[in-house]
């Protein structure tokens, strides 16, 4: 993962067919068309979540004959998870709510 932002990555995980199969390869090693019985997800919809799911380096490959088999990228989710649960949500809202009104400006009341 880059110094960047994981926008695509999250992107990624957040499309519901795809956190469906993320959630399905939780549980070991499958090949396309395991994937396809447990999801229900169709051939040509499925082939195309799964690319996305590669080109973001969410699940990695590996082919045995004519079969491709999936598994989640470890690595690559355990970043995710470390750099989203490094979030500090309380430093974020003391700097809000520690903003004063700008003169000139329509200032709104907060409601809570």
């Amino acid at each position: 993962m880059t110094d960047e932002a994981p926008i695509e990555e999250l992107k990624a995980i957040a499309h519901p067919l795809r956190f469906q199969i993320v959630q399905l390869l939780r549980g070991g090693e499958l090949n396309v068309g395991e994937i396809e019985l447990a999801s229900g997800i169709g051939q040509p919809a499925l082939s195309q979540q799964l690319g996305v799911l590669r080109k973001a380096e969410l699940v990695e490959t590996r082919r045995d004959a004519k079969l491709v088999y999936y598994t989640l990228n470890q690595d690559r989710l355990v970043e995710l998870g470390t750099l989203i649960g490094g979030l500090d949500t309380r430093a974020i809202s003391k700097s809000a709510s520690a903003r004063s009104p700008a003169p000139g400006v329509a200032n709104f009341a907060k409601l809570s």
